[in-house]
């Protein structure tokens, strides 16, 4: 289930229909839809890592809303190994909204996934395998500082 910040639970049926309903009740403007994933518990001793996924609706120069969901899976030995699931989690949301859309009769908006990596710290030599990830899925990619949907959204509710 998808939270709201009001705290209103969403299936991601309801959440496509909300996304929906927020494009058409202003249809002059351009709209983004944003996938993003942080993740937070990666000390060695965690025994388990959560996992926030965010869906952005943007309403670009006015505003938009975002649903969330929390995920905690096993523990995970390695940054890398985190990383890529946070972007493995972000395309399985990807594909499953655009389908849910496209079956509402949806189709114009921009799209893209954030990732939590950017070119300073040490996901810095993960760029382009995360990059190229995403991109092999056909969606666009924006890392730090780009990244508001992971790096602030997602963040935010971890």
């Amino acid at each position: 289930m998808f939270n709201t910040p009001y705290g209103l639970k969403f299936n991601i049926a309801q959440v496509a229909e909300e996304i929906t309903r927020f494009m058409k009740a202003e249809s002059g403007y351009r709209y983004k839809v944003v996938i993003g994933t942080d993740s937070q518990g990666f000390e060695p001793s965690s025994f388990s890592v959560d996992f926030v996924t965010a869906i952005v609706i943007q309403r670009v120069g006015n505003g938009g809303r975002y649903f969330w969901r929390r995920a905690e899976l096993g523990k995970f030995h390695t940054l890398r190994d985190r990383i890529i699931r946070e972007v493995m989690l972000s395309l399985e949301v990807a594909q499953e909204i655009l389908g849910l859309l496209k079956d509402l009769k949806m189709s114009d908006f921009d799209f893209e996934i954030h990732a939590d990596i950017g070119e300073k710290g040490e996901t810095k030599k993960m760029l382009q395998e995360v990059v190229g990830m995403i991109r092999a899925n056909n969606f666009e990619a924006r890392t730090k500082p780009e990244s508001y949907a992971a790096s602030n959204v997602a963040d935010r509710h971890i």
